[in-house]
């Protein structure tokens, strides 16, 4: 019996059977783009296949240099290269898993000079302007996606995965907006689908029939000028046609202005689209984008949207994701919350991705947690993400644990994070933390105020993990009642008047700023969100865009920041563009350069200028400070007096911005080396 009965089952494909459902998504993690890292990505993909994936996806290899996605990126185009992936498949079939290499070419989005599309239009999102193609070009382009099939084969691949989606090469020529040819790859809707539909035909002919072809289907582009819903359910069924094994669920490109993977979209957003089409084909179809737990995928499949279900970000978080859920233990699932601080930021940043929550991803080999051959008696004082991490992982290791926690409940920073619109998912974080503690056998101590006499004789090393306190700015008046620090709004619900002013524009600034402008979260009602970002049926409109109509905000919100420049400026690459859009559409008010000069009951007063000659007097109810951190330290100085071994981490070690992805990692490394 199991909890998931329609995850967990088998899928016959005829010549092969996936053991459940569950397919580990594409996601480009770095480490293909170096020969010398492929030991470091055959471990991580075994990682994943010992912890019971059906399917696993590499991350985008280019069929050509053309395609690349960074100049000298990750390729496969010779036997060269593919006798180097038997390293890969080999380990992923070791322990009993299949994988299938991702042939991606970014087309316009490729970052270098040489890029090609099926127009010379450039990309909002890439200083370069591809070239137009010829049609003798297209051909060979199409020969090369072959080829690459052909070598990932030789590899030792199970199958590969077609790329048709984000914006990407193919997609490109699917679309109006992108393809302004007039001969036989353009002009027309089913002269737009040749591209694909020859790759996928030429493909299959190339590999057999004993070799799993997935296509990557764009099912909502979500930009002006993207593909309607007849030319997608059209393109799905020649894609069928032609030879491919699985479709795939893609959901905007990336130049889209609608979040589609971010922690405020809601789960499972766009998984009734996949279940429209899936009723057009008769092979199998596998939804995407933000499914993270197990009973959300067992409803999309009980239902009949999907027959598989793909999940990328997830398998960063936790490896053993599917193994967990078919032991009844979803509760020990380290669950994916969508930020992207270590995946997406790090692979459009050009940096190794790894996981916020799981600094482990992509570090199989380095990172490594064995078993302690010495038990020490540890105290870790402090339940924020680093102390979490850091008692968990110092457990799990052999050592004896206490936890200490001044408040009444674990998780620091993400219990105020967990309360802002569309970061309801840190509470899984928490969740998971509590289960794996307890079984981990920490001795937890909550509203526990510890002392270094406390720690002092009664421990062989403490590991200091006291966070943070906000930084509170010397303002004339800033003791007024009208002021309020961020716990005390956010954590603590203090009152908050119509008219408010918040002090500090960084990621906190704008997480108060959004909580203020929002008296229900969207993320929990999945209509009220796409009315938020103008998401509509994919047969209503083409790109399933319509007029956003936000919902209006309860309060009138200044945003304030002392620097020049834009606000959210520093706020992370895939995200912050979506807070900035966020506070827009709530009409925030946004000062940059600002002087405080008091706060009194006319409200804050303020100036411009390098001479503050330019005054103005906000009439507001309430002032927020959001104007950084400062470290709590206060056991460091006793402790080390005493002689005592003492580790400090986290926001205790480093005050700037909150930083929860570099808080874990320490609290992780910390452990593995004691």
């Amino acid at each position: 019996m199991t909890d998931y009965p329609q995850l967990l089952s088998p899928l016959d494909l005829g010549f092969t059977t996936l053991k459940n459902r569950v397919v580990m998504g594409s996601m480009h993690t770095g480490l293909e783009d170096r020969a010398k890292n492929t030991d470091k990505l055959a471990a991580y993909f075994a990682e994943r296949a010992r912890g019971g994936v059906g399917l696993i996806v590499t991350g985008g290899y280019a069929p050509n240099r053309t395609g690349w996605l960074l100049p000298f990126g990750a390729k496969l185009t010779n036997r060269w290269e593919a006798r180097r992936h038997r390293k890969i498949t080999a380990a992923v079939h070791a322990e009993g898993g299949k994988i299938a290499l991702q042939i991606l070419h970014a087309g316009r989005y490729s970052y270098q000079p040489f890029s090609v599309s099926a127009s010379s239009i450039k990309a909002p999102i890439n200083p370069f302007r591809p070239r137009r193609l010829t049609g003798r070009g297209v051909r060979w382009q199409i020969r090369n996606f072959v080829r690459c099939a052909r070598l990932a084969k030789k590899a030792g691949y199970d199958g590969v995965e077609i790329m048709g989606g984000e914006g990407y090469f193919i997609n490109q020529f699917l679309s109006e907006r992108t393809n302004k040819r007039r001969d036989e790859w353009g002009g027309s809707p089913e002269n737009r689908r040749r591209l694909a539909v020859e790759i996928v035909r030429r493909t299959r002919e190339a590999v057999g029939r004993n070799f799993i072809i997935v296509y990557r289907l764009s099912m909502a582009d979500l930009v002006e000028g993207g593909q309607t819903w007849n030319e997608i359910v059209a393109l799905a069924k020649e894609v069928e046609e032609a030879g491919a094994t699985i479709i795939n669920t893609d959901i905007g490109w990336h130049e889209s202005r609608v979040p589609t993977i971010v922690t405020s979209v809601p789960r499972a957003a766009f998984a009734d689209i996949t279940g429209k089409l899936e009723k057009h084909v008769n092979i199998p179809v596998a939804a995407a984008n933000r499914i993270n737990m197990p009973e959300v995928a067992e409803e999309i499949l009980t239902r009949g949207d999907a027959q598989l279900i793909a999940m990328a970000r997830p398998m960063l978080a936790d490896p053993d994701w599917v193994r967990k859920a078919a032991a009844g233990s979803a509760d020990e699932i380290n669950t994916c919350i969508a930020c992207n601080q270590a995946c997406l930021d790090h692979a459009f940043g050009n940096k190794h991705v790894s996981c916020l929550l799981n600094p482990r991803a992509g570090r199989e080999t380095e990172l490594v947690l064995l078993p302690t051959r010495r038990s020490k008696g540890l105290a870790v004082v402090g339940a924020g993400p680093a102390g979490l991490a850091a008692a968990l992982n110092l457990a799990q290791r052999g050592h004896a644990v206490t936890l200490y926690e001044a408040g009444p409940e674990i998780g620091g920073q993400f219990g105020i994070a967990k309360r802002i619109p569309g970061k309801e998912e840190f509470a899984e974080t928490i969740r998971y933390y509590t289960r794996q503690l307890e079984l981990a056998g920490v001795d937890v101590r909550l509203n526990t105020r510890v002392e270094a006499a406390d720690l002092i004789g009664s421990f062989d090393e403490v590991v200091l993990a006291t966070g943070v306190t906000p930084r509170v700015p010397n303002i004339p008046g800033i003791e007024h009642p009208s002021v309020l620090t961020y716990p005390e709004v956010v954590r603590d619900g203090k009152p908050v008047g119509k008219t408010v002013a918040v002090i500090g524009a960084g990621g906190i600034g704008v997480d108060v700023s959004e909580f203020l402008t929002t008296e229900n979260s969207p993320t929990l009602d999945l209509k009220e969100w796409k009315q938020e970002w103008g998401v509509t049926e994919p047969d209503a409109a083409p790109g399933a865009l319509t007029t956003p109509v936000p919902e209006k905000s309860p309060r009138e919100v200044y945003l304030l920041q002392r620097k020049k420049g834009r606000i959210g400026a520093g706020l992370a690459k895939t995200t912050g563009w979506v807070h900035r859009a966020a506070l827009k559409a709530k009409g925030v008010h946004e000062l940059s350069g600002v002087n405080y000069e008091r706060i009194d009951d006319a409200g804050l007063h303020i100036t411009f200028g390098e001479n503050h000659e330019k005054p103005r007097t906000l009439a507001v109810d309430t002032v927020v400070i959001c104007a950084g951190q400062e470290s709590v330290r206060d056991l460091v100085d006793e402790l080390t007096v005493a002689g005592v071994v003492t580790h400090v981490i986290g926001g205790a070690d480093v005050a700037a911005e909150l930083d929860a992805k570099r808080a874990i990692e320490q609290g992780t490394r910390l452990a593995a080396r004691l």
